[in-house]
């Protein structure tokens, strides 16, 4: 397998796996907090992140590190912002950093052993200054020296949830914006953040970092070496597949379910650290979101369909129903199309016991899919469901086309709405435009496709004893899922 080469050598190597829920409801397994509209713009975090090193000299395009699953938000994603030329690296089961960035730095290395990667996770909130890209030279520079680079934060207030990094005296290659590590140190209590926070030589750890592709792996090999091994064998047998690269499935999933800092940062000896003065956050509750946005008069942030009165230091987030706050004084109002979180903004750490509850009342509904699912021809989003019936709004993007399919267990009757659809029922094809619809029995094999140049939206109402989304036979299939 060949890597393209580039005269350029800093790799963004961009993670966008993970199934974190911590802003539930918005964010669910299907759709991570990466990939909500939550920047201006309706801009996700992810694709922020692989736009803020945009025109920096000696910048190669992005690869990104995803699940399968996560595959078609992330083409979709960067097809949105115009992003054409980026490499993306499938994990085929679901792994730590260490593994990912491992997989990553083993395929840039056959073609470039001497690149800079630049790790990004890609759920984070950065606003990079002048000062910013400084740094970050001065990172780059101290990678192509033998360092393993983290960012760090300066601490603007004693946070329990983040993990430290003290700095040594003295600088990394004669450059005072890198020093030295002297120590890591895992989420502190309350009273050890609040002497840290005041000692000047801690940092956050950032959990983004800069180093030679090839030093990572002789690192690895030594300090994990299980890692390396299975990165490389996944690497050794992974094969092409559309834009993608899908890693070997047995040897990835031999890796340890590892972070980078537990088997490299805090194991390397030539570790530096790269304090940034910018705004970070890594967007880990409702409060860490409320804080990063614009505020009213009375300290309120409203996204969506929201309406505060008489509120203060409140966010109200809605993305379906208009939300009306009366009254209310640091409250955060969550709402999706289909669950409402209303919790302290100070207990917005807490909905993990939320998401602990909902799993063991087996409402995995409310944790395993978001009311609208993307897939790589367009999605759907739910609109109603009943006994033996559910509704849906499904969205087909030009030139795109449905799995030629059947389904034992349901009927389906489809009504469109928007744009011209081509139908296909057994072995009848139909064209269909607005106000047009059409029945598709129970057991016929089927297909709906766009040939037109504007989305094609359809209403789809199904009917029958079971209407999970695993009745489905396909028969053809342009995504391999056949």
């Amino acid at each position: 397998m060949r890597v393209e080469r580039t005269e350029m050598t800093i790799y963004p190597i961009i993670l966008a796996g993970g199934r974190g829920t911590r802003l539930w409801p918005l964010s669910r397994a299907d759709k991570p907090k990466q990939f909500l509209p939550m920047q201006d713009g309706g801009r996700s975090l992810f694709q922020a992140t692989v736009g803020r090193h945009d025109g920096v000299e000696g910048v190669a395009a992005p690869w990104i590190v995803c699940g399968v699953a996560d595959r078609f938000q992330v083409s979709d994603g960067l097809a949105s912002i115009g992003v054409a030329n980026a490499t993306i690296i499938l994990e085929p089961v679901s792994r730590n950093t260490a593994p990912a960035i491992a997989a990553a730095a083993e395929a840039i290395a056959r073609q470039d052993p001497d690149a800079i990667l630049l790790v990004l996770p890609s759920d984070h909130l950065i606003a990079p200054d002048a000062a910013y890209f400084e740094t970050l030279k001065s990172a780059v520079a101290a990678a192509r020296n033998g360092f393993m680079v983290t960012f760090g934060v300066q601490p603007t207030h004693p946070e329990t949830g983040y993990g430290y990094v003290k700095a040594a005296d003295g600088s990394a290659c004669g450059d005072s914006r890198v020093r030295p590590v002297e120590r890591f140190v895992e989420k502190p209590p309350l009273e050890e953040a609040v002497r840290m926070a005041a000692d000047g030589a801690f940092y956050w750890n950032a959990g983004f970092f800069a180093f030679r592709a090839s030093d990572v792996l002789a690192e690895l090999a030594e300090t994990a070496p299980d890692v390396a091994e299975a990165a490389r064998r996944s690497v050794d047998e992974a094969r092409a597949e559309g834009d993608a690269i899908v890693l070997d499935a047995a040897a990835y999933a031999a890796a340890p379910d590892i972070s980078i800092d537990y088997a490299l940062f805090e194991r390397a000896k030539r570790v530096a650290v790269a304090p940034i003065t910018c705004r970070w956050s890594d967007v880990g509750s409702w409060r860490a979101y409320w804080e990063t946005l614009d505020k009213d008069d009375a300290g309120n942030a409203v996204r969506g369909k929201g309406l505060a009165v008489d509120t203060r230091d409140s966010l109200i987030v809605s993305d379906q129903a208009d939300v009306v706050a009366l009254g209310l004084e640091g409250i955060a109002v969550i709402a999706a199309r289909d669950a409402v979180l209303v919790c302290p903004l100070d207990k917005a750490q807490e909905v993990k016991s939320v998401v602990a509850a909902l799993k063991a009342g087996r409402r995995f509904e409310l944790l395993d899919q978001s009311p609208t699912v993307n897939r790589p021809w367009g999605g759907f989003s739910s609109i109603m469901n009943g006994e033996r019936f559910q509704v849906k709004h499904l969205f087909v993007a030009p030139g795109k086309r449905l799995s030629l399919q059947k389904h034992h267990h349901r009927a389906e009757h489809w009504v469109v709405v928007r744009g011209t659809a081509a139908v296909t029922v057994d072995e009848e094809v139909r064209t269909l435009t607005e106000n047009q619809s059409t029945y598709i029995p129970l057991g016929a094999v089927h297909r709906l496709a766009n040939p037109g140049k504007i989305m094609l939206e359809v209403i789809e109402v199904q009917t029958g004893s079971y209407l999970g989304e695993d009745d489905i036979v396909r028969f053809q299939d342009e995504w391999g899922r056949a």
